[in-house]
């Protein structure tokens, strides 16, 4: 049962001097840190982690859906990001969805072929080793580790057990079916049950001989094709192969992903110096919190898409003075009655980062969006295909409306944290971290960053913490916040006396909602009970989420 599953983590943070993992699962740490005793560097052991995951949790993340990751070169103090998110098909058009009998008030299932954009992720993982790799071991090398787990097998763990039940009946209930490669006598496997999947092996083999030609072209390509078109969809074998990845050099990745929500929700909070005052989870902690999400995340659902369908109204939103107007729309009496834009101007995912002995630090995030995405897998090749493109507005003049050959607004940022205020000509990297979860990702970035630069907390620690997740629900028409059981009762009440909406408390399983997260930090600069050396520590610390499966490790 749900409430007999408890998140509460007693575990220490790792310690570690020359590299350090943390992912969702142990044997896809486990094969990350071989990567990096192998002589690779953050980038290799991140993507061989990726494609670990991919055999480990395919209810989560896979070669069927996107990818983006942040570098950081320990040489240079240079950071570069890869968009690795797919397009739609250029033949998918509002005309089409409309000629289909769908519109936004109805849309089509959230698992229909229609929403099957092009999966970004094995470009990205190609493009990961080939730009910021260490060039000692090849990419078949460093795919090498997914390839034995997914030959030889490995036993399913409890939270991935769990997820692949629960997505597998989700799709049953919506009268599709998960593809027989991801199930055992048609049965999602069970906790501890061993589970291979030898035509995903087959298909990461190739991808590591030929690089990105073995999946956006050729056997895999046409089983993609073939299996979208026999069920509705409208993707080419031109849609594959016209694929590329994008390059950025950000802290927070740019549109067509949400990383600016993060950065603007940091600006709102800026203007409230007396957050911390209340203490940690308090009734006025929560109250602004909640009232900076429902801010950004309003501008964010208005303004966001692909930028190149349309304007994207960067610098106004991050402007100081403009996160100075919406926080003064904050009353610490009483929540928001209505939200608008501001301006006048028109998941189940998986998160890993890994920093080595050299410096280099990657971030990176991997996602089929719901589960298994819409559960449809290409003959022979052991993966789903993602459902991205329900992300996609079917409003005709909204930023984010669907058109052939564009990227829908997207949930993954993955997060790097740095310290400019050095005597340093280059940015001192003080931390990768991420927190998964769809809509939770930008809010679970600032909370677990506020729990170790505010109140002190270390990476497990910050991990461990209860967390708030505020969403916007159409059905009650205004904004949720769900407190996680943890938060004392009587913050509940009070937040209700303010006017918001409260469930309380979100226990066992349900407990997914709030994201889950890995941090690896250099240095313990968020101790604020030891005063720190000049010389900044070469001593990594990391945290993994209870909520998950995961560990951190390090040598």
């Amino acid at each position: 049962m749900d409430s007999d599953l408890t998140f509460s983590s007693r575990r220490s943070p790792v310690v570690c001097l020359h590299g350090c993992v943390a992912s969702s699962q142990p044997l896809a740490s486990t094969v990350g840190l071989d990567v990096l005793k192998r002589g690779g560097n953050a980038a290799d052991a991140a993507v061989a982690i990726a494609a670990a995951l991919a055999v480990t949790e395919p209810c989560t993340t896979g070669p069927g859906g996107d990818a983006f990751c942040l570098f950081y070169n320990g040489n240079t103090g240079e950071i570069k990001g890869i968009n690795g998110s797919g397009r739609s098909p250029q033949a998918l058009t509002l005309d089409l969805f409309e000629g289909r009998g769908f519109s936004a008030g109805t849309p089509p299932s959230a698992f229909d072929a229609l929403n099957i954009t092009v999966p970004g992720a094995p470009a990205c993982w190609c493009d990961t080793v080939q730009l910021f790799g260490s060039k000692k071991l090849s990419l078949q090398e460093v795919l090498s580790g997914a390839v034995e787990l997914a030959e030889e097998g490995f036993p399913v763990s409890e939270v991935a057990a769990h997820y692949w039940e629960k997505w597998t009946t989700a799709l049953r209930s919506d009268g599709k079916a998960l593809g027989e490669d991801l199930l055992t006598d048609s049965r999602p496997p069970r906790c501890g049950q061993v589970f291979k999947n030898p035509s995903l092996a087959q298909t990461i083999k190739e991808l590591g001989e030929r690089g990105k030609p073995a999946f956006y072209q050729g056997r895999v390509a046409r089983a993609i094709v073939d299996v979208i078109l026999q069920n509705g969809g409208v993707m080419t074998l031109e849609d594959l192969s016209s694929h590329d990845s994008e390059g950025f050099r950000l802290w927070e990745l740019p549109p067509n992903s949400q990383g600016l929500v993060a950065l603007f929700l940091l600006n709102i909070l800026e203007n409230f110096p007396q957050l911390k005052a209340g203490g940690h989870n308090s009734p006025d902690y929560i109250h602004v919190l909640v009232e900076a999400v429902r801010l950004a995340q309003t501008d964010a659902f208005h303004y966001l898409g692909d930028p190149a369908h349309g304007a994207v109204p960067l610098e106004s939103l991050l402007d100081k003075s403009y996160s100075r107007q919406r926080a003064q729309r904050v009353s610490m009496n009483r929540a928001m009655e209505c939200v608008r834009p501001g301006l006048t101007t028109g998941s189940d995912t998986v998160y890993f980062c890994v920093i080595d002995s050299q410096g280099n630090a990657c971030s990176f995030v991997n996602s089929t969006y719901m589960g298994f995405g819409t559960g449809l897998v290409p003959k022979d090749c052991g993966f789903s295909l993602q459902n991205r493109g329900a992300g996609f507005s079917l409003c005709r003049e909204h930023i984010n409306c669907v058109a052939g050959g564009k990227r829908p607004y997207h949930t993954l940022i993955p997060a790097l944290l740095t310290d400019s205020s050095t005597k340093s000509q280059k940015p001192q990297l003080l931390a990768a971290l991420g927190v998964v979860g769809a809509f939770m990702q930008p809010q679970g970035h600032i909370q677990v960053l506020l729990n170790m630069v505010e109140f002190g907390m270390n990476p497990q620690q910050a991990l461990d913490a209860p967390r708030v997740f505020v969403h916007y629900d159409p059905k009650a028409d205004g904004w949720l916040v769900k407190l996680e059981e943890g938060i004392d009762q009587e913050v509940a009440v009070e937040l209700r006396k303010r006017g918001h909406m409260v469930t309380w408390p979100v226990t066992g399983h349900g407990r997914s909602e709030f994201g889950r997260g890995q941090i690896i930090t250099v240095g313990d600069w968020w101790n604020i009970s030891v005063t720190q050396d000049s010389s900044p520590s070469r001593v990594l610390w990391a945290g993994s989420d209870p909520r998950a499966d995961g560990c951190a490790q390090g040598y």
